[in-house]
């Protein structure tokens, strides 16, 4: 009788177990997926606090609604572009030395930088612009880039790098009637005398994770972005000669690196409504923690 049992106990088994074994497996797979979907969303919240909301709004809100349009057909907005950069991050603020160094045209560019500890080590330079397409206010291009660079240099003032870092702000990289070439040039004449890794920051505002890009396929940091964005090639990004710094500094054997959160905007774009500030906030907190990673700040 047992036997008998046994006989036909082995059909149902045959049936029940591969069934057991497939929900076990569906089963372990929904918590797997449900604890990297939390692990994100924690990702997602720690990057966003990591940046100040409000203090990212009221620079969007100074740079696109207030000033607006600033290039050389807005003199004046540019001025004022270039003045309050110094007086946030001037001794009067942050702290930094800001350090002027003119331009082909009246406008300066300016540079701060944090000294590293490690005399013999690369630096990392942080590239952005000041300035926008004429008859825009450049929400994209570039009050998100210049808000997210003004954001890093505020976070890390008081940190000790092994790295030294540089920010360069740059008067004339949107306006296609400034000197953009030759300004362009004069960022590559300070990156040679220092030679390093050149991140050019712009539109941070689309997404909140970040993408890197390069025309150097070797140029972007591949372990170091690890849960921070993507990299992908500069046929992906639209990346041309004619349109971001990246390229204008590639083509002047530096090799740069596009860091942003969308392609390069077209011209017939509209850029004139004010990025939304947490999506910026959690993207720069994102371009923080790169920085940080890059410069051995804390190991």
């Amino acid at each position: 009788m047992e036997e008998k049992r046994n006989i036909k106990l082995i059909p149902i088994l045959l049936v029940v177990l591969p069934v057991w074994l497939f929900i076990s497996a569906g089963l372990a797979l929904v918590k797997k997926f449900k604890d990297e979907k939390e692990e994100a969303l924690e990702a997602e919240k720690r990057f966003a606090l990591s940046v100040s909301i409000p203090s990212i709004t009221d620079d969007l809100r100074k740079i696109v609604t207030v000033i607006g349009e600033r290039n050389t057909s807005q003199p004046e907005q540019l001025r004022a572009m270039a003045s309050m950069i110094a007086g946030q991050l001037g001794p009067s603020n942050i702290g930094y030395e800001v350090k002027t160094i003119q331009s082909p045209a009246e406008f300066p560019i300016l540079q701060i930088s944090i000294l590293g500890s490690d005399d013999e080590a690369a630096p990392i330079w942080l590239l952005t612009s000041y300035d926008s397409p004429v008859g825009s206010r450049g929400g994209e291009k570039n009050a998100s880039g210049l808000a997210a660079t003004i954001a890093v240099a505020q976070d890390l003032a008081n940190t000790k790098p092994k790295r030294s870092i540089h920010f360069l702000f740059l008067p004339h990289v949107n306006d296609a009637q400034a000197p953009v070439n030759e300004t362009t040039l004069i960022a590559s004449n300070l990156i040679k005398q220092a030679p390093g890794m050149i991140l050019c920051i712009e539109a941070m505002a689309h997404a909140e994770t970040l993408i890197v890009s390069s025309r150097d396929s070797q140029a972007p940091p591949s372990p170091e972005m690890e849960g921070l964005g993507k990299i992908l090639g500069a046929d992906v990004t639209l990346l041309d000669d004619g349109v971001d710094l990246s390229s204008k500094l590639f083509a002047m054997d530096i090799p740069a690196i596009r860091v942003s959160t969308r392609s390069t905007l077209l011209a017939n774009e509209a850029d004139d409504k004010v990025p939304f500030a947490p999506t910026l906030a959690s993207s720069t907190g994102r371009l923080i923690e790169l920085v940080r990673r890059l410069s051995k700040i804390g190991t």
